[in-house]
């Protein structure tokens, strides 16, 4: 097994960092690693906004639902879609810019989200943890505000960033069977979801989180506490007002 399968096979989620600060060098290198990876058309069309302020960090802490890595953690990523540098530059060029679109948005938002990942697996090379916040999307239209993001621009995902003060249990996955389709998708039988699932509905975290929601199956956790179908409307209906008013819904 190579360094970097060993890391990747072992990550773990960090949500509790020391005191230590990140060197700025290091960040630097991690920042560089991140935008040599892969990009639509060698267009690199995200920015990331490193946050370092205690005062802005207080300022994304409601909007991230208060989670306390966003102020504990030394250095806070927003990955964000961004055509408004390239726009800008388009037009100095003398070239139109039609990227006011999802199908834009959407390039962007795939740019920056593998810009992360390659930045996340840097990290995790050089001993830092990391830890996805999914809140981004659900409160764009705020941290658009802290971050005074101009039109064209969207934040899709945020990373806190540090060095572990815990080393906690690696989350589980579902098998290799259930997520890999062998050259066409392959429809799920009863069977086969239940022999996938089987493993994650038999932990003990999982019995918990049943019990402590008064539910009777994990899966209504998932959609009647964690994931619910009013929540998610209401913060789709938000992210697409953010598109328009971002310039990415003319079509």
């Amino acid at each position: 097994m190579t360094d970097t399968e060993n890391i990747l096979l072992n990550r773990r989620t960090i949500r509790k960092f020391t005191r230590q600060q990140v060197p700025d060098e290091l960040l630097d290198r991690l920042l560089m690693a991140a935008c040599r990876t892969s990009t639509t058309g060698n267009m690199q069309v995200y920015s990331i906004i490193v946050t370092r302020d205690e005062d802005i960090k207080k300022d994304l802490l409601p909007l991230h639902f208060n989670q306390k890595m966003i102020t504990e953690a030394p250095v806070v990523l927003t990955f964000c879609a961004d055509f408004n540098r390239f726009n800008h530059w388009c037009r100095l060029r003398n070239a139109e810019p039609g990227y006011d679109n999802f199908l834009s948005f959407l390039t962007a938002a795939i740019d920056a989200l593998i810009a992360a990942q390659t930045f996340c697996v840097a990290a995790e090379s050089e001993g830092l943890g990391i830890c996805y916040l999914g809140t981004t999307t659900y409160m764009a239209h705020k941290i658009i505000e802290v971050l005074r993001l101009p039109k064209g621009v969207v934040p899709v995902t945020t990373i806190t960033l540090g060095w572990p003060a815990e080393i906690p249990e690696q989350p589980d996955r579902l098998p290799l069977h259930g997520i890999v389709h062998r050259e066409i998708y392959s429809e799920y039988t009863d069977s086969d979801i239940e022999k996938i699932y089987s493993a994650k509905e038999a932990r003990d975290d999982s019995k918990s989180f049943i019990a402590e929601n008064n539910k009777t199956t994990l899966a209504q956790v998932f959609t009647d506490v964690r994931y619910k179908k009013d929540d998610n409307v209401a913060f789709s209906k938000m992210l697409l007002q953010v598109l328009k008013d971002q310039g990415f819904m003319n079509q």
